[in-house]
């Protein structure tokens, strides 16, 4: 049999008036619809005040701000980025001052080069590794595996040493090449290697040291990269362990030699939320100033419209 409860007394409830009480939506922050032919710039405008479009509109503010004051404008990617096809957006950020150095993780390396070399990359990956023929490709390995023999011996990073690769060989779409455009233009771009983790890693042309020189010297590139990064602005785009991670170092290790490299705003973009992005990216790092914030979306929708806002802020029509 049922217990039986008496009903609450609802004849002392204590009201408010809707007049003061604080209300965290208004009519204010209202999208405006957008018209046929208006730019970009009235598009971003027109955004809802609010939640994800205000984080959109803050990354871009404190990009073109820390730009305008000279700040460094640190860039981190994943793969991914370069596999949807958006290294000629970076490419066209590098060009126009808006990068001032970019990290990334050793597939980076692969897709970037075998685009540059035959307009083509990715694997059908579950296919291939029944017969264990995935990432068997004789050429990539070849000429990344060189590269970086050749920069361990100059002492150099894996970064440079792959763009220097493309930008000095024979590759018919080195123009689209975010590392050649990077060594073209003499701004940083540092590769983060899990050994083992990248397909030339397999082949007998593969040398540990090298791999292990090259990267650790690219560390210490983006070490002293992260030392400047006060007031300036970090992106995390698509690399949810590897560049967390490295970057949370790379923090640490300029702290502590008193670098000032706080007061920045970090920005990660994903197409989820993931937990080392979010707390060594956007929140440890700037517990004590500055602002972290978290963009979630599609990288092929996302970053072509961040790096649009970009331009529209500081080229306006001329761009």
């Amino acid at each position: 049999m049922s217990r039986r409860f008496p009903k609450i007394d609802r004849d002392g409830v204590r009201t408010t008036s809707i007049h003061d009480r604080k209300s965290r939506v208004k009519i204010a922050d209202d999208a405006e619809p957008h018209r046929a032919g208006a730019s970009l710039a009235d598009f971003l405008a027109g955004l809802p005040a609010t939640l994800a479009a205000e984080d959109l509109r803050a990354a871009i503010a404190a990009t073109v701000r820390a730009r305008a004051r000279g700040r460094t404008l640190l860039w981190g990617f994943g793969a991914h980025v370069i596999k949807v096809g958006l290294a000629p957006v970076l490419v066209d950020l590098l060009e126009r001052g808006l990068i001032s150095g970019m990290f990334t993780n050793g597939a980076s390396c692969v897709h970037d080069l075998e685009l540059a070399l035959i307009g083509r990359t990715s694997e059908d990956v579950s296919a291939e590794i029944d017969d264990g023929s995935f990432g068997m490709a004789r050429e990539t390995a070849a000429l990344l595996n060189r590269a970086i023999a050749r920069g361990a011996e100059a002492g150099i990073g894996m970064g440079e040493a792959i763009g220097r690769e493309i930008l000095e060989g024979e590759y018919p779409h080195k123009d689209r090449s975010l590392f050649a455009n990077a060594v073209r233009l003499g701004i940083p771009v540092t590769v983060h290697v899990a050994i083992g983790g990248d397909i030339h890693h397999m082949h007998p042309g593969a040398d540990g040291a090298a791999l292990g020189a090259t990267s650790y010297r690219d560390f210490e590139t983006l070490a002293g990269l992260v030392a400047t990064l006060r007031d300036g602005v970090v992106y995390n785009i698509g690399s949810a362990v590897i560049l967390p991670e490295v970057f949370l170092k790379a923090l640490s290790l300029a702290r502590n030699l008193g670098h000032p490299a706080r007061g920045f705003t970090a920005v990660d973009m994903d197409f989820i939320r993931q937990y080392r992005p979010r707390v060594n990216v956007v929140e440890r790092p700037t517990r004590q100033g500055g602002r972290g914030i978290s963009l979630v979306g599609p990288h092929e929708i996302l970053l072509p419209l961040l790096a649009a806002g970009l331009i529209e802020a500081i080229h306006g029509g001329d761009a």
